[in-house]
């Protein structure tokens, strides 16, 4: 399976579009006010445990994203966009959404 931000792939045309495929993934309570409090103590640096759930969050919705394609007979997933957007009460969470076009090759 092919994963693509772009439109098509070059010397593959697109031979049928099967749809639009998504895949999500939320990201539980405290991480955000963590991290935002956190930043004081890391001016400048970098926070690995953080980019690791960030990480872990953004290949999950790919992996979700992925499957669904599978299903639906795809050989690629083009266009591809990733969403990260805070979401529950006070923004206490984070939702990364995948989305693309399923196209068979």
């Amino acid at each position: 399976m092919i994963l693509s931000t772009t439109n098509n792939i070059e010397g593959r045309p697109v031979k049928n579009y099967l749809g639009i495929v998504t895949g999500e993934t939320i990201i539980g309570a405290n991480i955000l006010k963590d991290f935002f409090a956190g930043i004081r103590d890391i001016v400048g640096g970098r926070s690995g445990s953080y980019e690791r759930v960030l990480r872990e969050a953004k290949d999950t919705a790919l992996k979700e994203m992925k499957e669904n394609a599978t299903r639906l007979g795809a050989d690629a997933v083009l266009g591809i966009d990733l969403d990260y957007e805070t979401v529950g009460n006070r923004g206490g969470m984070l939702m990364v959404t995948a989305s693309g076009t399923a196209v068979k090759l």
